[in-house]
């Protein structure tokens, strides 16, 4: 009847207008209380600053020792000796992962426990001019940086890092005088984890789309949105509820705003690189089986023969622990050098994570002081 007078809220409009949508959630929040009002806001400030506002930030000083196309290498410490390179991971986040946090470092771990020199690969995000760089870019710049540094290192590859560091001491084992693999998947037909079903499951195609969709790269926030769907309920729900229900807790926001700044900043890799990846190490396991080309050469693991130490965690669904230890069926190091452990936790945590860096990595560290 064109008389009639509507009994409904106003906002009972909104939610079908997109448009509206805030002022929907605001009349509702203003309704509940002034004080969950302003709870509520404050959780909407702070989802606000995590996702589009944190940025990256290394926890320790350092000084920029090289600048090159692909990575910025940084100095920690002081000079002599034989430096300590950590290879931080080029799989779609920064370097951050190796100097996450005061306190919660692994550079800092390094230098806290008979360490002085280090050096840390800080792989930069591609660019439209990147798209065709392939890994052998990527490992001739890990030579300058060795050559730079004084052309032999103690190298310490994290994840996508450690078979990174695996070529350079296949490819010239004489520029490496100790190795430490950490969650780094060598044989990536090992064990039964998610990377490497999916990398089986789906067809080469799908990557060549997602890199075309990319106009040659594979942007980093494609990748970053296949992680959190491997986890929905972690990502989607649970990490909300968590946040909501700790807003007023500055130690809890802080550690929040941290890890945030790391995670949902992710960076864009070569789109020939990624493929190269995907098809080369992941579909055919061609580093494994001694069939990986390497600036030139066939790049046998059994050229490898430094002290190697490989460690796993125990519950990895991203490099599980089989495709980090069965790399000792491939290496040619004496079986007295060869050390092998499993440690609690999943992958970031082997980097990260404050029990395995406190417990599990200051041994760690003072086997490659003992070998320098």
């Amino acid at each position: 009847m064109p008389n009639e007078v509507s009994t409904k809220p106003a906002n009972a409009f909104f939610p079908s207008v997109p448009a509206f949508w805030p002022m929907a959630m605001a009349t509702r929040m203003f309704e509940q209380g002034s004080e969950l009002y302003a709870r509520n806001l404050k959780f909407v400030d702070e989802e606000i600053r995590i996702h589009d506002n944190l940025r990256p930030k290394l926890a320790t000083p350092n000084r920029v020792r090289l600048d090159l196309r692909t990575m910025v290498l940084r100095d920690y410490g002081t000079s002599g000796g034989i430096p300590t390179l950590v290879n931080a991971p080029y799989a779609g986040h920064t370097a951050m992962i190796a100097d996450y946090h005061h306190g919660q470092s692994l550079i800092e771990t390094l230098l806290a426990n008979g360490i002085a020199n280090v050096a840390l690969t800080d792989w930069k995000s591609a660019t439209e001019d990147m798209k065709d760089l392939d890994i052998d870019n990527y490992l001739a710049d890990m030579i300058v940086a060795i050559d730079d540094l004084g052309g032999r290192v103690n190298l310490v590859g994290l994840c996508q890092g450690g078979w990174v560091a695996a070529m350079v001491a296949a490819r010239f084992p004489e520029k490496v005088n100790s190795l430490v693999l950490a969650g780094a998947p060598i044989d990536t037909d090992a064990g039964n984890g998610p990377i490497k079903r999916m990398a089986h499951a789906s067809p080469a195609s799908f990557y060549k789309e997602l890199v075309a969709l990319g106009g040659g790269l594979m942007k980093g926030k494609f990748m970053l949105q296949g992680w959190k769907n491997m986890h929905p309920e972690q990502h989607y729900i649970k990490d909300q509820i968590d946040l909501y229900e700790h807003i007023d807790d500055p130690v809890y926001l802080d550690k929040e705003e941290t890890f945030n700044s790391w995670y949902e900043n992710p960076i864009d890799l070569p789109g020939r690189w990624y493929l190269q990846v995907i098809t080369q190490l992941f579909k055919e396991n061609r580093l494994a089986k001694g069939q990986f080309i390497g600036l030139g050469r066939k790049l046998d693991l059994h050229n490898i023969v430094c002290p190697t130490y490989l460690l796993a965690g125990a519950d990895d669904d991203i490099t599980t622990p089989e495709q980090v230890l069965d790399a000792a069926k491939y290496l040619g190091t004496p079986a007295p050098q060869l050390m092998t452990k499993t440690v609690p936790g999943g992958h970031v945590g082997l980097f990260m994570g404050a029990r395995t860096l406190k417990e599990h990595w200051p041994p760690i560290v003072r086997w490659i002081a003992s070998n320098s």
